[in-house]
């Protein structure tokens, strides 16, 4: 029978405790859902600010909604494009200090539309070992050469770009996705000027939540737009809508609206969603009391897990991983947590190394101290179990 491997592979992934599948989930309150009629506290959600949970965002995407069509229906490039769109990247721009900006539908796009639309003539890729799986694809389809430098570690980096000549470019995570820590950015952008390459920084999941007016990592680092040449965010986290932006020079952004079929071939983002997200950055930018919040339950969740007894990643960050080190131990401690009324993200093999298989808890804005305690009591449990 055709097409054998598909049930073979399915099966074996159901053995391996590999197998992935969808839950319904149903919003109930702030960081409260309901899975199966189940009622849940998050700790799952990339909402690191709560404001996609915040009425004023709701307000303003219903208002855009009646404003404008509920389709872009078209790329951007015949009739996507609105006045809408123009306004959030200029206001992106501005907030960050870049030339120009251009919008994706997610961030998965726009990394391979960075990796695709610059693989030309000599260019060689560099990337941190960790850096996330649109940016290790998009290296791999471009059919140029890339190398990957121990994790965080500018000397290593240094070391391979004084091996080349050609155009270089390097490939990093304001905040990994995965261990939550934060990239030397300051001490890669000495070495990446130091040899003429250029620097591109994913700020998915810093973008908001660090930096003076959640400017983000590069920001919070002393960086310019001089020596971070391309900017990746995300609004689908710390924004609380969806979708994504490279900011950079104007010529760059030129020449990736003209080279990336990712954004040449796709339907535009809606108007609405545009006029939602230009309203998120102002709630980002305004809302100083959110990454106070964040920083302070982030800060009392350290706290009393160490005092528990569990063994914490160093992550200053809303990402807290707990390393099981077992497939299956780690998805067997996150069904109890569930069946206690707490949902925490269970990351396995191979999305992250095989013996490093963790709790990955997000914390927010809105989460109250007596969640975060009870949390760490119901892990303690499930951990002796």
């Amino acid at each position: 029978m055709a097409f054998e491997f598909i049930a073979r592979q399915l099966a074996q992934r159901r053995e391996d405790g590999l197998y992935r599948q969808t839950q319904p989930v149903k919003w109930l309150a702030p960081n409260q859902l309901a899975i199966e009629g189940h009622r849940l506290c998050n700790f799952a959600s990339n909402d690191y600010l709560g404001i996609g949970q915040s009425e004023s965002l709701r307000e303003a995407w219903q208002q855009a909604l009646n404003d404008t069509p509920p389709s872009a229906s078209a790329s951007p490039l015949v009739c996507g494009y609105t006045d809408a769109h123009l306004a959030l990247e200029q206001a992106l721009a501005q907030w960050l200090g870049y030339e120009s900006v251009m919008l994706f539908n997610s961030g998965f796009a726009a990394n391979q539309a960075i990796c695709s639309a610059l693989a030309q003539g000599d260019i060689r890729f560099f990337a941190d070992k960790l850096i996330h799986a649109s940016c290790i694809e998009g290296m791999q389809q471009s059919g140029r050469p890339f190398r990957r430098f121990a994790h965080n570690d500018p000397a290593q980096l240094n070391r391979l770009l004084n091996a080349q000549s050609e155009d270089m470019l390097v490939l990093t995570e304001g905040i990994f996705s995965m261990d939550g820590d934060t990239a030397p950015l300051a001490e890669l952008a000495k070495v990446t000027g130091h040899h003429g390459a250029w620097l591109v920084v994913d700020e998915a999941h810093s973008l908001g939540v660090c930096g003076e007016q959640g400017r983000g990592a590069c920001h919070q680092q002393g960086l310019s737009s001089s020596q971070v040449a391309i900017l990746m965010g995300t609004f689908g986290k710390a924004l609380g809508t969806s979708g994504a932006f490279v900011a950079a020079s104007a010529e760059v952004i030129d020449f990736i609206r003209n080279s990336a079929r990712h954004y040449i071939y796709s339907t535009h983002m809606p108007a609405h969603q545009a006029l939602a997200t230009l309203h998120a950055v102002d709630l980002v930018k305004s809302d100083a009391w959110r990454r106070t919040a964040l920083q302070q339950n982030i800060a009392h969740f350290r706290h009393r897990a160490e005092l528990a007894g569990l063994k914490l990643m160093p992550s200053d960050s809303a990402i807290q991983p707990i390393v099981v080190g077992d497939n299956q131990r780690v998805m067997t401690i996150a069904s109890m947590l569930k069946q206690n009324g707490f949902l925490v993200g269970a990351m396995r093999s191979p999305t992250v190394s095989k013996g490093t298989e963790r709790l990955r808890i997000t914390l927010n804005a809105l989460h109250n101290h007596n969640e975060i305690n009870q949390l760490i009591e119901k892990i303690g449990k499930a951990w002796t179990a």
